[in-house]
């Protein structure tokens, strides 16, 4: 296997254990990720292969990839090696894993799209690639050329591997806009010119330059660029082009002349993009460049077939994929006989109907916008299959959460607009008119106002009304010059303060007039009011100074002037805890602490490697300080040591914005050049304070004063105003309201993702008054009970995939006038059946199934049902009414659920089980219904399969909270738990199982032992009594837990008198008195109580034969079960490292090693964590083969395991064209029956199947890591091993820790990524 090669050296060794450090992972979680935009700068900017699709921002391409089972695209990867602005990018045509990319910095790039990584690089191209295209008369070659020409060819491997000048294509006469290859013609190519002139080189011919220009433009000077340009795939010599100004023509290559003009609608339309439809011979679609209308056309009509509104604004590039997304959906054929005659139903003709002639091919465009939105549009369905709205196209510099809701985020961007977003639902609900040149800042007012201020670099500062729209006050006074800040004062409103590059930091009233103006020196990049005094505010400054003043005098000079910086002073802030305290970052790479009382700067924070930019105190743990740079990092600082708690290397570019929010205090967003918006968790670094609420421990370990939390070593205590607000209302409700506390603090340290949703559920199953319901409740997930409910009143839309709102397969009139009269007649004659015929075969639906109650209303439901499973062949919505007018609920659910829109399945199975649908009654052979019950039990169980694909979709998206929430809305707690803990949200799971009770205990003491695992290994916890007796408590709230405190006095590795004081916590036997016991229970031959009690005797390695031989012995039997050995092999795993390391317990520790890998894989087996079972089987198979050991264990009896493990687990393709497909043998599905009777069922519902934590479907712009277990790039958090290099993702080191809980190197060393 790939992964060992990284790690076969430690396989080799027994002394490893030196000179190893512990196991990590980063403290501060990816949770959210707000995408760019596609960039309005260039014209290649989109592209699309197969199941692909991939859009450039200005620095990076998002790359999106379909996911069959739920018909959904989701972002694949983001590849970011550009440093300059990206100017194309073209697919490959004969290899779908490749495209190329070009840059502004003369870099042309090969990426794999499978891998993940660059395969090819070229520097220097001798100017800028403005154009970029894959040859497609050569498989490794990219062609590319400046606005200028000439057009080089970079033949990337082989003999010929090089960059060469195309020997016609130079010295153009206008610059080059675009060129195309020809697809079938070996070596012709197009150019496309400023001037609206084409360039037509083919090989062998006379070169043509400078042809076919629009004719209003023969003889001027006047420009009218070529804005597209493609082959018609289809023809040798076609080629239609669009000009800005001039419209669309078809032109011929060969005879140089034009052969159709098209007519736009209006004088004012102009063209923007143009692509060919390879579904439908001689079918092309357009993009307007003022307005987001999609044309339809085809070559034989001058004007279009149909036109689409799609958006406000204007379309940028256009791409239609090559072939359409798969349907899922199908529909069963009759039965035989099942149409018998003429006058009975007659079969869909096999031709199409006319309604379906008139509709759109199927295909899907792909449609980039000016305002940076991107989507997939469905042309068959004229609906969005995706649609990624309204998203920043270049660098944003600002970033802050509105003051009264913690789910509005504003961000300010160089792309001259300010955008509010939802963080819960990561969707744009706002953005401003635009048009205001750069922003660099934003400042939301204080309160409920629902307004923000922006600073521009040349149009001054403005006031945003967010609801109304539009801008509603301007500021002048920097005039022209650039303003890098502005903040409103939250201590009073009525004072907004700006700093520009006139060195004038200027405080004005919310009425526009100055109260003073502050000059400084040189530039002012940064300015923040105290947040302790409202008269306080601080400036960053060119001239490296920091100033203070008190603007409630009249004095213009500061009251302190701070220096220090060796560079540039870009941003301050205050401490929003320590009243005398603020931070300053600049462009030495440093950030300052400073104290205002002692005229002194008390600590330097370094270890960027770039200038600082971004800079937020934690408003609730006084020394927490989180900045960001230039050298596309987020360091997490505690300011008492001036050390480094964690470094973030997710941004691709420059981090300009941080923001927190006071109500939820360890969530942040960041900022970058990048063009992203990132979300994170940072309650990690609080591990052991989260702790001490679930133990319910006193309230002086969770929230203390400033004073003393400051001080070094002292472990964290919160200390802002949500933690004394939830005291506060506790202490208010009296007794000991455990529940409230929990849900309070849980709801203050979750980040956003579901956990206000969870809550609301969790208080309807416990049976709160729906009064009390959260004002956005109904915007979530909802329990069974209020889904109708919410829905009818306020009509929600819970569609998964937005859709537009246009009808598909509208019939035209038909011309078969033979037909009609014949249908006429027979309608005259009685004969109703048969002129419903005729009518479908006419397409006429409508006015068959108008008549069609007059046969029977049986004939009508037949005949609706038909027309609904046509529509549903056809993937139109107008199937639904049909679907619901006859009552097929299932087939209705069922379609829903192919498209991958689970929420309205989830809506039909609700109705359909609380009967509001009219649903299909089967008559029984005396004329009576089938009974009520049977049917109602029938729609439950449709209504349960619906939520569980709802609950999988969001886990396997990374949402285990969401996922949670879809089962918890069914009722079923034990699922809900169990996505908790597959998600390893474990401080979570713990406080909604404590207030659910009864039924989720089980889950619930689960959770408690992983946490006190988590307890053992918090870095630098041991030898701190605090952390063990953390521990400790965690254990004793489970019923039934001496095994769980034998584990964790047995592995405690304390002195003498701290082992003493855990065992009397844990009420075990002192140290002699089990050695006593242990002797005792290994005479008597009870195993596990032998192992348990020389665990925690003097000599706990004399545990280690005692169970090894217990375990040899049942393998070495026929009829063992996992769950006989499993248990003793665990408690084993708990002995102390530093005793298992003796090299007098060598062959022991490898024996161990072994068997405790091979249970572990059959264990994963079980739990079906199938992207680890291979590996812990390699890794068993390792140490058999390079260890000296003694185990009834044979590689070839695990190879053969294995290979009947995969061949009888591998799922079965869809069809015979994927991969090929080869069934298990007999003497594999036999050992693999075998493997089954010994795994047995997992007793804990729900937990088979893979771990998904939050942020496992986000892709990082950069740090890539490769996998050690399967050799991959890793997608989501990183776990590093004990070697510090290796590496594996954090889903796989979770599942790996819960099943072996030794390290994947083979050194002994245990796990703990929980």
């Amino acid at each position: 296997m790939a992964w060992m090669t990284y790690i076969s050296s430690w396989f080799e060794q027994d002394d490893w254990y030196e000179g190893l450090q512990r196991a990590s992972m980063s403290r501060v979680r990816q949770v959210g990720l707000l995408a760019a935009g596609c960039q309005p700068w260039n014209k290649d900017v989109c592209a699309a292969s197969g199941d692909r699709f991939a859009y450039c921002a200005t620095l990076a391409i998002y790359v999106y990839q379909l996911d069959h089972r739920y018909n959904e695209f989701k972002l694949h990867a983001i590849m970011s090696e550009h440093k300059k602005t990206i100017t194309a990018m073209s697919w490959c045509p004969h290899n779908p894993d490749l495209f190329a990319s070009g840059s502004s910095d003369n870099l042309v790039i090969i990426w794999n799209v499978a891998e993940q990584k660059v395969i090819a690089k070229l520097n220097n191209t001798k100017g800028t690639p403005a154009s970029l295209s894959w040859c497609w008369n050569a498989g490794e070659a990219v062609a590319f050329a400046p606005r200028r020409g000439p057009l080089l060819v970079w033949t990337i491997s082989g003999p010929d591997s090089g960059v060469t000048v195309h020997r016609d294509a130079h010295s153009f006469m206008s610059d080059i806009c675009t060129f195309r290859w020809h697809p079938q013609k070996k070596g012709e190519v197009v150019f496309g010119h400023m001037d609206g002139s084409l360039s037509i080189f083919q090989p062998g011919n006379k070169s043509q330059r400078h042809v076919l220009r629009p004719n209003s433009l023969e003889g001027t000077d006047e420009e009218d660029p070529v804005t597209a340009l493609e082959w018609d795939p289809l023809s040798t010599d076609y080629l239609l082009v669009a000009n800005l100004h001039h419209g669309i023509r078809l032109v011929d290559a060969e005879s140089l002349c034009c052969i159709t003009t098209f007519s736009l609608p209006s004088a004012a339309a102009c063209v923007q993009c143009l692509a060919w439809v390879p579904s439908a011979p001689g079918m092309f679609v357009t993009g307007d460049s003022q307005v987001g209308v999609l044309r339809i056309w085809n070559v034989s009509r001058t004007t279009p077939i149909d036109n689409f509104k799609l958006k406000k604004t204007g379309f940028h590039c256009l791409h239609v994929l090559n072939s359409p997304p798969r349907k899922k959906f199908s529909i069963q054929p009759p039965t035989p006989n099942h149409y018998t005659s003429s006058t009975s139903e007659a079969l869909p003709p096999p031709t199409l109907t006319p309604g379906q002639a008139s509709s759109l091919p199927p295909g899907h465009a792909l449609c980039c916008f000016l305002d940076g939105g991107v989507g997939l549009y469905d042309l068959g369905a004229k609906k969005w299959d995706f649609l990624r709205d309204m998203g920043h196209v270049e660098t944003i510099f600002d970033c802050k959460f509105k003051p009264n809701d913690p789910n509005l985020l504003a961000t300010a961007s160089f792309d001259g607009t300010v955008k509010v977003w939802d963080v819960d639902t990561l969707t744009a609900v706002h953005t401003s008119p635009g048009n205001e040149g750069v922003i660099y800042s934003l400042s939301w007012a204080p309160g409920d106002l629902d307004c923000i201020a922006g600073a521009t670099s040349q149009n001054g500062a403005f006031i945003w009304d967010v609801k109304k729209g539009r801008v509603v006050q301007r500021f002048k006074e920097h005039g022209n010059n650039g303003i890098f800040c502005v903040a409103w004062s939250h201590k009073d409103p009525k004072r907004i303060a700006t700093c520009s590059g006139d060195g004038l930091c200027i405080i004005r009233a919310l009425d526009g007039r100055v109260l003073h103006k502050y000059k400084h020196p040189a530039a002012v990049f940064g300015c923040d009011w105290s947040q302790n005094s409202k008269d306080m505010i601080a400036t960053g400054c060119e001239d490296r100074g920091v100033r203070v003043y008190y603007v409630a005098t009249s004095s213009d000079q500061p009251l302190k002037v701070f220096t220090g910086h060796t560079a540039k002073v870009f941003h301050v802030r205050w401490s929003p805890l320590r009243e005398a305290i603020l931070c300053s970052g600049s462009d030495d790479g440093s950030v300052r602490i400073w104290d205002y009382t002692q005229d002194a700067c008390i600590r330097v924070l370094s270890g960027h490697s770039g200038p600082v930019r971004g800079l937020v105190w934690n408003p609730e743990i006084p020394y927490l300080l989180v900045s960001g740079s230039w050298d596309y990092t987020v360091r997490v600082w505690d300011t008492r040591e001036g050390t480094c708690l964690d470094t973030v290397y997710d941004h691709g570019a420059d981090v300009y914005g941080l923001t927190c929010h006071p109500s939820r205090p360890f969530t942040m967003a960041s900022c970058s050049r990048d063009s992203t918006v990132r979300l994170w968790s940072l309650a990690p670094l609080i591990t052991p304070l989260q702790i001490s609420i679930l133990a319910d421990r006193p309230w002086k370990e969770i929230i203390g004063n400033t004073d003393d939390a400051i001080l070094r070593g002292a472990p964290p205590v919160l200390c802002g105003k949500a933690s004394r607000d939830i005291k506060q209302e506790i202490e208010k409700l009296g007794g000991h309201p455990r529940g409230k506390k929990l849900r309070w603090f849980s709801e203050c340290l979750s980040p956003p993702g579901g956990s206000d949703n969870l809550w609301a559920l969790v208080a309807v199953i416990k049976g709160q008054d729906d009064s009390l319901l959260p004002h956005n409740y109904c915007k979530g997930i909802m329990h069974l009970r209020h889904l109708l409910k919410f829905r009818t009143s306020e009509a929600q839309e819970l569609t998964t995939v937005k859709m537009s709102k246009f009808g598909g397969g509208v019939g035209a009139p038909t011309t078969e006038e033979r037909l009609k009269e014949a249908a006429e007649i027979h309608l005259r004659l009685g004969q109703i059946q048969r002129y419903c015929e005729l009518m479908v075969e006419l397409g006429e639906w409508d006015k068959a199934l108008s008549v069609a109650p007059g046969v029977s209303m049986k004939y009508w439901r037949k005949l609706t049902q038909r027309r609904a499973d046509q529509l549903m062949q056809e993937d139109k919505d107008d199937a639904i009414p049909y679907c619901i007018a006859v009552g097929d609920v299932r087939k209705l659910a069922h379609f829903f659920m192919a498209r991958g829109q689970l929420k309205e399945a989830l809506l039909v199975a609700q109705a359909a089980c609380e009967g509001n649908m009219q649903t299909c009654r089967v008559s029984t052979p005396d004329g009576a219904s089938g009974p009520e019950d049977a049917r109602g039990e029938d729609f439950t169980e449709l209504l349960h399969t619906v939520s569980a694909q709802l609950a999988e979709w969001h886990f396997q998206g990374g949402r285990a909270v969401r996922a949670a929430c879809c089962h918890l809305a069914m009722d079923d707690v034990e699922l809900a738990m169990a996505s908790l803990l597959r998600g390893n949200e474990l401080e979570l799971a713990v406080c909604v199982g404590t207030v659910l009770g009864e039924a989720a205990a089980p889950a619930t003491h689960y959770a408690l032992e992983l946490l006190a695992r988590k307890c053992m290994m918090i870095p630098m916890c041991f030898p701190s009594d605090e952390y063990r007796n953390l521990a400790a408590d965690l254990l004793l709230m489970i019923p039934d837990n001496e095994l769980q405190l034998v584990k964790l006095c047995a592995f405690y590795p304390g002195c003498e008198e701290e082992m003493l004081d855990l065992r009397e916590k844990c009420k075990l036997p002192p140290v002699e008195e089990c050695m006593q016991l242990a002797e005792a229970a290994h005479a008597d031959g009870h195993v596990f109580e032998a192992v348990k009690y020389y665990l925690l005797s003097q000599e706990p390695e004399k545990a280690l034969p005692v169970g090894i031989d217990f375990v040899k012995e049942h393998i070495s039997s026929s009829d063992w079960t996992l769950d006989t050995i499993y248990p003793v092999l665990d408690l084993l795993s708990y002995i102390r490292t530093e005793k298992l390391l003796l090299h007098t317990c060598t062959e022991a520790r490898n024996e161990l090693l072994i068997l405790s890998g091979y249970a572990g894989a059959l264990l994963a087996a079980r739990r079906q964590y199938a992207s680890i079972v291979p590996a812990l089987y390699e890794y068993t198979s390792q140490l058999l083969k390079r260890r000296e050991v003694s185990v009834p264990l044979t590689i070839e009896r695990l190879s053969e395991e294995l290979e009947a493990w995969r061949a009888c687990t591998q799922p079965i393709p869809p069809s015979s064209e994927d991969s090929p497909y080869t069934p298990a043998s007999e003497s594999q599905r036999r050992v693999h029956a075998a493997l089954l009777r010994r795994l047995q069922a997992e007793p804990l519902r729900g937990m088979v199947g893979p771990d998904y934590v939050t942020g496992s479907h986000l892709p990082s712009h950069s740090d890539a890591h490769i996998s050690c277990l399967t050799g991959l790039k890793i997608q989501g958090p990183v776990y590093f091993l004990e070697d510090g290099k290796s590496a594996i993702s954090l889903n796989d080191a979770l599942m790996w820790a819960k099943v072996n809980p030794f390290s994947p190197l083979g050194t002994g060393i245990r796990l703990n990524p929980f």
